[in-house]
């Protein structure tokens, strides 16, 4: 299909391909925050230890359970994240309307500059669906499309986990390797061809989280920094991730100012009958 080239600007978002690049970074790393004014944390509490109290039960189950109970519980989210994305050298700045229903779909609005959608996507356990408003495109893909962008060991679960600040979850299991380090938790281990490790807080939250192969042409790093208490829950408002596969290479900042949780929430998503299928 021969391209319009009516619309064409040096901005990003009027390029087809650096579009698609830049939407499944987006969805398929990404995150959270409040309309009430928030403070940093003074301290984050210590989870107490009971595994020397309990005997009869594997101390490495009881801390795995203890670090799952820490993880934010939801049922719907929706957050607002201003965002700095940068793919090789080139930084672009963004504002993020994410909303989520836990396990069924993760929906991504793009705004640019005076607050114009540029793009939208939704986001399923099997599928991803994106439009380009500003090219009238759009893409229908099963959802491994997405680990052309964001790893092979990318699944909506771990994306879902980074947009809350989650450990991602098949790291929760008895079969990773369990050290302290100071007063945080390190868990290393493997999926696959892939190595992984986590380093999560006092508070059993995730500080800093790594999936890669060993020679480092696939990876995936997120950083949760800033924490602050939205209710009942502790959330990193900072949310940094850099990501490599092969020659492809992303780095993403997301500072979130607004987020509510478990309200009933719109996922809308058509594609217009005008739009074209991108190539």
């Amino acid at each position: 299909m021969k391209e319009n080239t009516s619309n064409k600007s040096p901005t990003f978002f009027y390029r087809r391909k650096a579009f698609c690049t830049y939407i499944l970074a987006v969805c398929g790393i990404l995150f959270l925050f409040s309309c009430k004014t928030k403070k940093p944390l003074a301290a984050r509490k210590p989870v107490a230890d009971t595994t020397a109290a309990v005997k009869a039960v594997d101390p490495k189950l009881l801390k795995i359970n203890s670090i799952k109970s820490a993880q934010t519980a939801f049922n719907t989210f929706s957050g607002k994240a201003r965002t700095k994305l940068t793919i090789s050298g080139e930084t672009n700045d963004v504002t993020l309307n994410i909303r989520i229903m836990r396990d069924k779909k993760i929906w991504v609005s793009v705004t640019a500059i005076a607050g114009i959608e540029a793009a939208r996507a939704m986001i399923t356990p099997d599928s991803i669906l994106i439009i380009n408003r500003l090219q009238n495109l759009y893409v229908k893909q099963p959802f491994s499309y997405i680990n052309k962008y964001a790893g092979s060991r990318m699944n909506y679960k771990m994306i879902e986990s980074v947009f809350v600040g989650n450990a991602i979850p098949e790291a929760l299991n008895v079969s990773s390797d369990i050290q302290p380090s100071g007063a945080n938790t390190i868990l290393t281990g493997n999926l696959s061809e892939l190595i992984y490790k986590l380093t999560l807080g006092a508070d059993n939250k995730l500080n800093q989280f790594y999936l890669g192969n060993p020679d480092g042409s696939e990876s995936m790093e997120v950083t949760n920094s800033v924490f602050v208490q939205v209710g009942t829950r502790v959330l990193p408002s900072q949310i940094d991730m850099a990501s490599t596969v092969k020659s492809k290479k992303i780095r993403i900042t997301l500072h979130y100012i607004k987020e509510d949780f478990d309200l009933p929430l719109e996922f809308p998503f058509s594609i217009p009958a005008r739009y074209n299928p991108a190539e």
